[in-house]
């Protein structure tokens, strides 16, 4: 580990007293980040199909469980037409492969890293025991016994080669995703592939109308710069972890990329279709628009599963790690319609199309009522506490209640089975993720009403500058040591997390 940042960083942490309030007001949504422009042609939009990643078989079961095998590993995949990228992938996928499992039965999964450094896996969203949580120093070294020096750190349950995760899966139905999460380096190994969705369905969701089969299909968004060559462009300290000094606000490149395909376009029925919205970017935030047409956005899930009542939006706003479960109705369109998905934060940028291809017999609907989910009153005479997401003193890493990461410290022991109320402040945009549990959002800017894209069960939180949000979280089951961190993933590798311990 370079101590030369993480020292010198814990020790200027306390001069960044930057007094925050919050000013009740909406915030304009908008971007953190610096643009990475590409040096490869880029292919015109709308040419390629959007591919939908591939569902993961079990190599074996019984009874409880479903057992996988994953196999990290580099491949060469035409992402731009003409061009090879080198990918660091989920079996040599981009995105990876897709889990698509059951509520109440376990899920296990051995990682077998053939990579030239070293991993980490977390579930993001899961509720999962510590030791398979992705704790950032518990490393799959790799199989050849080679690895980067900038990853030999202590501290953490290292293996070698292979780890196994256990995943009970012991929660509601829900859209679920799972990355690599290596201390100082998950921005890199983010990008460059390690990522994929873990879907959890059970009774509940079944038994609801919606759209399925092929008119349920995911939407992974990330944004990704290539060099001249097709290679990925990253920013990467040259020195040790983290980023070039120019990118420590957060990557944010020129290409859309919808599964793994750069501005893909999609045909289409006229008919209702679900969408599973991840933002999987390191640091860009999207507000998602129909360029033309009546079509909008039916909200019937959040990060932690199905809303009470669905929700109607004409845009979505979606910051990096948040999901966003959908319907959309193209029974409005005719037959040669193209429909355009825009990013309006970035002037109407393209981000996919769809053509409408042919009219359709449709039997789904969007029941009045969707689950028995209902929201949690607030509680009084709970423990509150605060976190506090800033710049580090000297302006070069980014810290939490003014200290920046260090593994070895437990800024909180919580106690499993009680409510309590966390309060995040903000200087800048932070998307404030909480590892084990699910919370709910109980005011935004002083304001008790929930913003529009508050609904539901969230782990992931869109705050925005010198902006306060109260939540309100219980942890259940595991005891351990868990993490609370930024997802603009340069803000994380540059020590934005804190570790707390459930008791």
């Amino acid at each position: 580990m370079k101590m030369s940042r993480r020292g010198f960083l814990a020790a200027s942490a306390g001069a960044a007293a930057v007094t925050l309030t919050s000013c009740g007001q909406e915030a304009k949504p908008a971007q953190a980040g610096e643009l990475l422009r590409s040096k490869a042609k880029l292919p015109a939009p709308f040419q390629l199909p959007l591919p939908i990643p591939p569902v993961k078989k079990p190599i074996r079961s019984d009874a409880k469980a479903d057992y996988y095998r994953v196999v990290q590993r580099k491949a060469s995949l035409e992402i731009l037409p003409g061009l090879k990228t080198e990918v660091m992938g989920y079996d040599g996928l981009f995105p990876g492969p897709t889990f698509d499992v059951r509520s109440g039965r376990t899920t296990v999964v051995e990682q077998v890293n053939e990579l030239d450094v070293s991993t980490v896996v977390h579930l993001h969203g899961g509720h999962t025991p510590a030791p398979s949580d992705g704790w950032p120093l518990d490393f799959i070294m790799p199989t050849s016994g080679e690895h980067g020096d900038h990853h030999m750190m202590g501290g953490g349950d290292m293996t070698m080669g292979r780890r196994t995760y256990t995943y009970p899966n012991t929660q509601r139905a829900a859209t679920l995703w799972y990355h690599d999460h290596t201390m100082d380096y998950t921005g890199p190994q983010v990008y460059r592939g390690l990522f994929g969705l873990h879907l959890i369905r059970d009774d509940e969701e079944d038994n609801l109308p919606f759209p399925n089969g092929d008119r349920e299909i995911p939407l992974v968004i990330a944004d990704r710069a290539f060099d001249a060559d097709g290679s990925f462009l990253y920013p990467a300290a040259k020195d040790g972890p983290g980023v070039e000094s120019a990118y420590m606000e957060g990557v944010v490149a020129d290409v859309t990329l919808v599964n793994g395909a750069p501005w893909p376009v999609h045909e289409v029925d006229a008919v209702r279709y679900r969408f599973r919205i991840l933002n999987a970017s390191n640091a860009r935030r999207y507000e998602l628009a129909f360029s033309n047409g009546p079509a909008e956005f039916v909200q019937i899930g959040s990060d932690g599963g199905l809303l009470d009542v669905p929700v109607e939006h004409q845009t979505i706003v979606i910051a990096p790690a948040e999901r966003f479960d959908v319907i959309v109705d193209f029974s409005q369109y005719q037959p040669g319609d193209e429909v355009t998905l825009v990013n309006k934060l970035d002037n109407n940028a393209n981000v996919m199309r769809f053509k409408v291809a042919r009219k359709a017999v449709d039997e789904s609907n969007i029941p009045a009522r969707l689950s028995s989910y209902a929201v949690t009153p607030r509680p009084t005479g709970v423990v509150r506490r605060e976190w506090r997401f800033r710049r580090g003193g000297d302006h070069s890493g980014w810290t939490i209640n003014g200290k920046a990461f260090d593994p070895a410290v437990m800024q909180a022991q919580v106690k499993l089975d009680q409510y309590e109320i966390w309060t995040f402040v903000t200087d800048v945009h932070h998307p404030v993720h909480v590892h084990l549990a699910p919370f709910q959002v109980l005011s935004r800017g002083g304001k008790a009403k929930l913003a529009e894209f508050d609904h539901g069960w969230k782990d992931t939180v869109d705050i925005r500058p010198a902006e306060v949000v109260e939540v309100l979280v219980k942890f259940t089951a595991h005891k351990g040591k868990y993490l609370i961190h930024c997802h603009n993933l340069e803000h994380e590798d540059m020590a934005m997390m804190a570790a707390f311990e459930t008791i």
